[in-house]
């Protein structure tokens, strides 16, 4: 719980309502290689999203099938 209390404030309240229960870890890889690349809090938090979806679409195909309304285009590899 300290590693989460310590991220910045942007990327801790995106974890609070994010739908897969991302590591403190992981994000703070994802949103520290956005801020290197971009300098933008706005796109890490854009890339984040990105992510999710991606690995939500990936899952929802998975396991239910490429027919369930979350299972969308998982071609492109997933960040982080």
């Amino acid at each position: 719980m300290a590693t989460y209390d310590r991220l910045p404030p942007p990327l801790r309240r995106w974890l609070a309502e994010a739908i897969l229960p991302w590591s403190a870890a992981s994000a703070l890889r994802l949103w520290r290689r956005t801020l290197a690349e971009t300098g933008s809090e706005a796109a890490a938090l854009d890339r984040l999203a990105a992510a999710e979806s991606r690995l939500v679409a990936r899952d929802a195909a998975r396991i239910w099938g490429a027919g369930h309304p979350m299972a969308g285009d998982t071609r492109r590899p997933v960040a982080g």
